[in-house]
């Protein structure tokens, strides 16, 4: 029999490895021929050919995140939790001997599996909502930057607002922003569909977010924005997903997912928004816009919360585009007075956010605090979409809090007698010029963000305790992007070939003497620090520190490695140390860690270096005979002799 297994975790480091060591170690052991595909944070080892594919007589995913299964399809596929290929691997492969696996029919890119059903019960609208957030951040981003440079660089007042002539370079740059953005619904909807129904659900996914970003085709002005964009997607993806259910002639099944689903899913979200969805929201919008008209002169703080709250609750959709044009017809009238509130208010969500984020980091991931940095931006620049990556991850608690935020901001901008007199918003519409009663403008600013930042710190949870709670660990395709973005910025640093490449009898500690995990920590930086190879031992703990945060670095069967990236650490190092009564670590088998291992990579060079050297300590530490000898070594020196087999 010949077998095929591919390992992948969130992290994409030890778990994944130390999955493939046991399986290819039972496969061995039991007289099974398996090749193991890794994906990994280092990127796809071991691949399969089409040739392995074809002589396979069946696949084992054992896997915590999404693991694209088109290229299996009539194969037997298991697919099962990372855990169970380091735990079970004998078990995984005795189910393909005895013939209790299913095929993966064609047109479906799912396999009957424990592990999907126990995913599907972790609320799958909040992981098919991210899959769609994650994909979208980078058009905003790009959007944002490109038009607020434009606009800083190249605007130019006029009665109508902010513009930059056509015949200027800035104007290209302008389009290359606003083309940007007109990608964000569509990209959105798409992958939040392309989550629930595979690729069958991309298309109409993408199709309807176009629709629901364009009004034109229901009578609309504004759109439905993101809101309706997220609407479109699910409606989508579930609209595909019903019909890859349905049995057809086995004649038909080749053409359904490249077809009949896209096209028949596309024609429902389509018309559904156009005939039914779309309609509504157009009369709701013209009624909104003949209602505030009404209401100026009558109470002007009432109006002032009323617009503050619009222009904060979509960041940039329909409601939003409501006070804003609102705002700028009565510029064309001469009344600057109700878009000076608006101005402020359209930079307090994206600013609150950054802001949020600047003040109580625990509060958000790590990829949340690099997306904070551009919303900031953004917000002096007066993009509101900058915010909409925290909206649309957590709308409960982050929408509540920037609307509070824009309402205090608007009411003090009105009461403080600001004028606007371009259609526009944020502190480069005072920075040109454009703003009455700047001081104000600016007081109004500096509350609503606050205002805004403090609301959802109170609201959110600490991001390790969420994680607790959930049993889950978040990492986002963001993340990913962060990690690309550090690669693309590295130096040459030393090539690791063996892990006593990295280390030395004077970073070795056969008899840890701390209780706890913490003191076990400061122990061993006390010897990288004594080595020379940290500048800062508290900058590189609260590195190591924060990586246990996002989830313990004890991986089971008495082994721990905790590692940081620091800008602290001078040289790739790794510590090893021996606790011969265990010290509590969190693992996730729940056995105290005997044998530590640290790593200390530096941030700005470190390359793939952290990432190969759990890879190497994952394989090798799968070998129970290897892990006793270690937990035997009597000296710094049999423990260095041992290190040197891990290559």
């Amino acid at each position: 029999m010949k077998l095929l297994a591919i390992t992948s975790c969130p992290n994409g480091i030890a778990h994944t490895y130390m999955a493939a060591e046991n399986l290819q170690k039972a496969a061995d052991k039991i007289g099974v021929s398996m090749k193991v595909e890794t994906q990994g944070s280092i990127g796809v080892e071991n691949e399969f050919t089409e040739k392995d594919i074809i002589e396979a007589d069946g696949i084992i995913i054992a896997a915590d995140k999404t693991v694209n299964k088109d290229r299996f399809v009539g194969k037997k596929v298991l697919v099962v939790g990372v855990q169970d290929g380091i735990r079970k691997p004998d078990e995984l492969i005795k189910k393909h001997m005895n013939g209790e696996v299913p095929v993966l029919q064609g047109g479906s890119n799912k396999a009957s599996d424990e592990n999907s059903s126990k995913k599907d019960k972790q609320n799958p609208i909040y992981r098919h909502l991210m899959n769609g957030v994650s994909y979208m951040i980078p058009f905003i981003v790009i959007g944002g930057l490109l038009i607020a440079v434009a606009l800083t660089l190249g605007g130019e007042k006029t009665p109508g607002g902010l513009v930059i002539p056509d015949d200027s370079f800035w104007k290209t740059i302008e389009k290359l922003g606003a083309a940007s953005f007109t990608f964000m619904i569509p990209i959105l909807s798409g992958f939040i569909a392309y989550s629930i129904a595979d690729r069958p659900g991309l298309a109409p996914g993408m199709i309807g977010g176009y629709i629901a970003a364009n009004g034109s085709f229901y009578g609309s002005e504004a759109g439905a924005g993101f809101i309706g964009g997220i609407i479109a997607g699910f409606l989508a993806g579930y609209v595909a997903l019903a019909i890859k259910k349905m049995k057809v002639p086995r004649a038909i099944q080749p053409i359904m997912p490249i077809i009949i689903i896209p096209v028949i899913a596309s024609l429902i979200v389509g018309l559904a928004f156009v005939f039914i969805i779309g309609a509504p929201v157009a009369q709701v919008f013209e009624s909104l816009t003949a209602w505030l008209a009404g209401m100026q002169g009558s109470s002007s703080i009432l109006l002032a919360l009323i617009l503050g709250a619009m222009v904060s609750f979509d960041m940039g959709g329909p409601v939003n585009k409501v006070a804003f044009l609102f705002g700028s017809a009565m510029i064309g009238e001469g009344n600057y007075e109700i878009m000076g509130p608006i101005a402020a208010a359209i930079c307090i969500p994206p600013i609150g956010m950054g802001l949020a984020t600047f003040l109580n980091k625990k509060k958000f991931q790590p990829s949340e605090r690099e997306a904070g940095k551009a919303s900031f931006t953004m917000g002096l620049f007066g993009i509101t979409e900058g915010a909409i990556p925290f909206a649309a991850q957590d709308p409960l608690r982050v929408i509540p809090s920037i609307m509070a935020g824009s309402m205090v901001g608007s009411v003090i901008a009105m009461m403080g007698n600001v004028g606007d007199r371009v259609a526009h918003g944020g502190p480069i519409v005072a920075v040109l010029g454009a703003v009455d009663n700047v001081l104000m403008f600016f007081v109004a600013i500096a509350a609503g963000a606050f205002v805004a930042a403090i609301i959802v710190n109170f609201l959110k949870k600490d991001v390790a305790l969420m994680e607790a709670s959930t049993g889950a660990e978040i990492v986002s395709t963001e993340e990913k992007f962060e990690q690309q973005r550090e690669k693309d910025r590295e130096v040459v640093v030393e090539e690791v070939k063996k892990l006593t490449d990295i280390t030395s009898l004077d970073l070795i500690n056969t008899k840890l003497k701390g209780n706890t995990r913490d003191e076990i920590i400061d122990e061993m930086i006390a010897k990288l620090d004594s080595e020379g190879a940290l500048t800062s031992r508290e900058e590189f703990k609260q590195a190591i520190l924060n990586r246990e945060n996002e989830s313990s670095t004890g991986i089971g069967m008495n082994i721990a490695i905790p590692h940081g990236k620091s800008d602290a650490v001078t040289k790739p190092r790794v510590v090893f140390g021996i606790k011969e009564d265990g010290v509590d670590w969190k693992s996730l088998d729940g056995t105290e860690a005997k044998l530590i291992f640290m790593i200390a990579v530096p941030k700005t060079g470190q390359g793939d270096a952290h990432l190969k050297i759990l890879q190497m300590l994952s394989r090798k530490l799968m070998d129970d005979t290897f892990r006793d000898q270690l937990l035997a070594a009597q000296s710094e020196k049999e423990a260095f002799e041992l290190l040197g087999e891990i290559e």
